[in-house]
């Protein structure tokens, strides 16, 4: 069993964003020259998703406005922010997308069903995060 690990690098100009990285992924992938295995994707911050879904833009206004909702922005709302910080909410979307994706390694490909992408969700951005590809298999 070979293993293959690479990052990638994120400085996002918005606070929350979506960001599609299956074709930055599958490079990866490529790169390592794995045929069949599994592939982990995961954001190594504790503010930073990486999930799967479609990639429709409908969809990600809902992703949003849903996340908003449900843990909304704002200094005054968290015990969190009390030391300080003001990205309590970030925590709580976090928890809400999902720490981190497996998918599948065939003939060489990432392994999808229909419409299937991968997501790097950022919840409070504007500075320098990674994420961490680490591929094994044969």
């Amino acid at each position: 069993m070979k293993s293959f690990t690479e990052y990638l690098y994120f400085e996002t100009i918005q606070r929350q964003e979506f960001i599609n990285i299956t074709d930055q992924v599958q490079k990866v992938l490529s790169k390592s020259k794995i045929k069949e295995g599994l592939c982990l994707v995961n954001p190594m911050h504790i503010t930073a998703s990486v999930f799967i879904n479609d990639d429709e833009s409908g969809l990600h206004q809902d992703f949003s406005l849903w996340l908003e909702k449900l843990a909304p922005f704002g200094k005054d709302k968290y015990r969190h922010n009390l030391t300080g910080e003001d990205n309590a909410d970030a925590h709580l979307k976090r928890t809400i997308m999902g720490r981190e994706v497996v998918v599948a390694v065939t003939n060489g490909k990432l392994d999808f069903g229909p419409w299937e992408q991968i997501f790097y969700g950022e919840f409070d951005g504007q500075r320098k995060k990674r994420v961490l590809i680490k591929i094994i298999g044969e």
